[in-house]
């Protein structure tokens, strides 16, 4: 087969990258991208790098530039037939340039048109790993263009429908003259075995998610001191709910909590534990909409080892965690119909069995459920069992909204003040009147969980030792109230500028009055804009707030109509 030495052609891979500033996302072929800074890069591997050691942080990044170069050999796999096997393959030197990583140029390709049969070498120049590792790591005693190498290795594997590893033989990071790298069949490699390793899931990650349970249930086991004190409010609807609440703890009953998005139905759940028999053991919570539906009874009720691909250790689920204590299921209505019928046996017969075993295994634990959705409905439409309903449903407790129990709302952002003053080291002086009466007559249809991140916001965006203003709390909706007055420069009392008025004159109304033309006004704004810019299209746009394409299509809508 002929060698190839190919030249970059990046105008190939431009058409496929899309700067959207309107919507603040950068794509490529419909992909969303980002562009990161490598200083905190350079930092983030330094961290991995000494946390877990040179082999496991090599296959970690090896891993991440695979995966990166199997999204970009998607793409060069799509691409029309009228291009070669060689014009696709390049466009991934070609989207590798144009990253920011690399740039590379090959020195030798061979492929033939059926891809069973492959080799590559490159030079990498420029690439940003090296300038990692001289800033953060030193110099290393191995090739470091990890990413480099595991980027190549997924972009051909993909391309070609053929297992390919790309190995760095040259690199600048450990004194060598430049950075060079070599591509071929796996098979063909004699390490094949070692190199395939690399790109295997680590079993350190199982190890660390377990680990990761144990502390969690032993954080909630030693959860300590007035089981109430994160419980807010004192409006009538909420003393109801707590008065349903501590009722409940009384017994064994399954208690299913309803009410919006926000409202707080987790902290009542752990009020319902808290003020129970079970308060010393654990409080396990499970949101049922966060995890993939195959996932869903292998977290809930445990797996046993080689159940399904990537099932390499037997684990507990949440329900043997939860074992003499509580549970909390949130977004139940989101649970599988298999899961649904395991709740089920779990709440009758008080028994499971893991997946992909067959013992069956006993287990005492309190449910609370929750959904912000009419669960009986769902019914009807045979999304949920109605016997697992009836289960449920035993012991119901509404959760107001928030904009019925409005007079908890100072309490919440004292509450919420206190918390991030703490946080964030900066002491203020409370919210003005003002303020706290726009925070009143808000809506909130995000509920508790909305006025918590306003909260936090306008902490940020207020001064220290001072009062937080109805700016900081509503910074993009703050309008004058009809009545407000200003002194004007005599001292006379006017109304306050709004920003539809100039001087206390409507001159929209005065525009609208005159003899206008809207055709005439959009060309002239376009043309001084475009003067502006000397001639930039693309910075004459950012300067009356359009995307390029939207302001190239007015300069040719513009031209059409007054022609």
């Amino acid at each position: 087969m002929k060698q190839i030495v190919p030249k970059l052609d990046l105008s190939q891979v431009t058409p496929h990258i899309v700067f959207s500033g309107n919507e603040g996302k950068v794509w490529l072929n419909e992909q969303r991208i980002t562009l990161f800074s490598q200083t905190a890069l350079g930092k983030f591997r330094k961290e991995v790098y000494e946390t877990i050691g040179h082999e496991r942080c090599k296959a970690f990044f090896l891993r991440l530039g695979y995966q990166l170069g199997i999204l970009d050999g998607e793409l060069a796999r799509s691409s029309g037939d009228e291009l070669s096997l060689v014009d696709r393959f390049m466009l991934g030197p070609e989207l590798h340039a144009l990253r920011g990583m690399v740039l590379p140029e090959p020195k030798a390709l061979v492929i033939s048109e059926e891809g069973d049969d492959f080799y590559c070498e490159v030079e990498w120049h420029n690439s940003y790993e090296v300038e990692i590792v001289s800033a953060e790591l030193g110099k290393l005693t191995q090739p470091g263009c990890w990413t480099l190498e595991g980027y190549a290795s997924g972009y051909s594997s993909v391309l070609l429908q053929r297992e390919i590893f790309f190995k760095e033989v040259e690199c600048r990071s450990c004194g060598d003259e430049r950075c060079f790298a070599v591509g071929k069949l796996a098979q063909e490699w004699d390490d094949y075995e070692d190199i395939k390793r690399y790109y295997e899931p680590d079993p350190l990650l199982e190890e660390i998610r377990n680990l990761q349970n144990h502390v969690e249930a032993l954080k909630e086991s030693l959860h300590e001191g007035d089981m109430l004190t994160n419980i807010v409010g004192s409006s009538k609807p909420f003393q109801h709910v707590m008065h349903m609440v501590t009722k409940a703890s009384d017994s064994k009953v399954s208690v299913l909590l309803l009410g919006e998005t926000g409202v707080g139905k987790e902290v009542m759940a752990r009020a319902v534990h808290n003020t129970s028999d079970r308060a010393d053991k654990n409080f396990v919570a499970f949101n049922c909409a966060a995890i993939p539906p195959d996932l869903i009874e292998s977290e809930l009720f445990g797996v046993e080892r080689g159940a399904f691909t990537g099932a390499s250790h037997s684990r507990m689920g949440r329900f043997e965690r939860a074992d003499k204590g509580t549970i909390f299921l949130d977004e139940v209505v989101e649970l599988t119909p298999r899961a649904q019928a395991t709740l089920l046996r779990v709440l009758q017969e008080g028994e499971f069995e893991r997946v992909g075993d067959n013992r069956v295994r006993s287990v005492d634990v309190r449910v609370v459920a929750a959904t912000n959705e009419d669960l009986s409905v769902a019914v009807q439409e045979g999304r949920f069992r109605a016997d697992l309903y009836y289960r449920l449903s035993a012991y119901p407790i509404k959760i107001p909204p928030l904009r019925e129990r409005k007079e908890d709302i100072p309490l919440f952002v004292s509450h919420f003040l206190e918390k991030y003053q703490a946080l964030y080291n900066k002491k203020v002086l409370g919210v003005s009147d003002r303020g706290l009466e726009q925070l009143v007559a808000y809506h909130w249809p995000g509920n508790i969980r909305e006025l918590e991140n306003v909260v936090e916001r306008a902490l940020i965006l207020a001064d220290a030792n001072s009062q937080i203003s109805m700016e900081a709390i509503f910074p993009d909706s703050v309008k004058p109230l009809p009545d407000d007055k200003v002194l004007d420069k005599t001292g006379h009392l006017r109304d306050l500028i709004s920003p539809g008025s100039m001087d206390g004159e409507d001159w929209m109304s005065q525009l609208l009055e005159s003899d206008f033309d809207l055709a005439l006004f959009e060309k002239t704004i376009i043309h001084e804009a475009l003067s502006k810019a000397n001639g930039n299209v693309s910075k004459a746009a950012r300067l009356v707030g359009l995307s390029r394409p939207a302001f190239a299509y007015r300069m040719k809508k513009t031209e059409e109509e007054l022609t």
